[in-house]
């Protein structure tokens, strides 16, 4: 016997995007500061930088469409919903930041061999930093959400922004030095940095992807709230519980804990308790599906039929 707890209430879909919309409008705002900048200086690292922000704002329009998708309600096809399309942002998300990457690397290395002036230095760097400044304040905003809300599209577009603004920094700090040394080939140099950043990024999020996109469990914090009622209850009334399992899907945590009762517990008294152990598990976790599976003690202590030594032939 197995008992169900339903999914809370899915979050609004549109107070969601919102959040990635706000990232589309700072990734068009900081692309034209950051191109009006390279244009400027000549300056191939606020090119590269500019080039990254391309990439923010192909990715940001991704989320927008994966969270519409994500939030549609479960159906036949898809009995625990549509969550997993968050990973699929992540996937080309980190697909597209590695082709930003590779291109960013090869204008940085055409540079170093054919040299070229960085002019305009002090509007450049104004600009720059202004930029800065917005992805800063927009990637603290939706890593905040994502974690709330449980959204790795969210989370993940935060952390490609926080990343943005380090990758800014570093070009700020390579043009700052070319204008203190009046040695050209840093630029390119501190281009190649960045280049290198973006590709560790990438791939860091293709992995997170890839790995939820296979079923992860809950996160330890979350796996031990649950334990920790399954604990209060086998203290309190004269049954136990089999390990629990977990998967993390999409905002969606899917739960199933196993519980074993004495045998001469009635169905309807089984149910009950199994009504409880299934409401307070939830109330543990923002959003949920949680099956509570019933079995008697006497069922589980019976042990498996042993397979026969030999395959049994097929019938003819």
């Amino acid at each position: 016997m197995s008992t169900q707890q339903a999914a809370a209430p899915a979050t609004d879909t549109r107070y969601l995007r919102r959040f990635m919309w706000l990232s589309v409008g700072a990734a068009l705002a900081t692309m034209a500061i950051k191109g009006g900048a390279a244009l400027l200086t000549g300056s191939v690292g606020l090119l590269s930088d500019a080039m990254e922000s391309m990439v923010n704002l192909a990715a940001a329009l991704i989320g927008v469409w994966a969270l519409g998708l994500a939030a549609k309600p479960a159906d036949e096809g898809h009995p625990f919903g549509h969550g997993k399309a968050e990973y699929f942002s992540s996937l080309a998300e980190g697909s597209m930041i590695l082709v930003a990457a590779t291109l960013i690397i090869y204008t940085a290395v055409e540079r170093l061999v054919h040299p070229r002036p960085v002019e305009g230095l002090g509007l450049g760097l104004l600009l720059a930093t202004g930029a800065s400044l917005i992805n800063l304040a927009v990637s603290l905003v939706l890593r905040r959400a994502g974690r709330r809300h449980r959204s790795i599209a969210l989370e993940a577009d935060g952390k490609h922004l926080m990343t943005d603004v380090w990758t800014s920094v570093g070009v700020l700090v390579g043009i700052g030095l070319v204008a203190l040394t009046h040695w050209q080939p840093l630029d390119p140099i501190v281009a190649l940095l960045v280049g290198g950043n973006i590709l560790f990024t990438g791939w860091g999020l293709l992995r997170r992807s890839g790995t939820l996109l296979l079923s992860s469990s809950l996160d330890a914090e979350d796996v031990a709230r649950i334990r920790a009622v399954e604990a209060d209850f086998a203290a309190r009334e004269p049954v136990h519980f089999l390990a629990s399992q977990t998967v993390q899907q999409g905002q969606l945590a899917v739960v199933h804990s196993f519980m074993c009762v004495p045998d001469d517990w009635t169905v309807g008294h089984a149910r009950a308790l199994a009504e409880q152990v299934k409401g307070a598990i939830a109330a543990q976790l923002r959003r949920s599906d949680v099956y509570v599976h019933v079995q008697s003690h006497s069922s589980h202590d019976v042990p498996e039929e042993p397979l026969p030594d030999k395959p049994v032939p097929p019938r003819r």
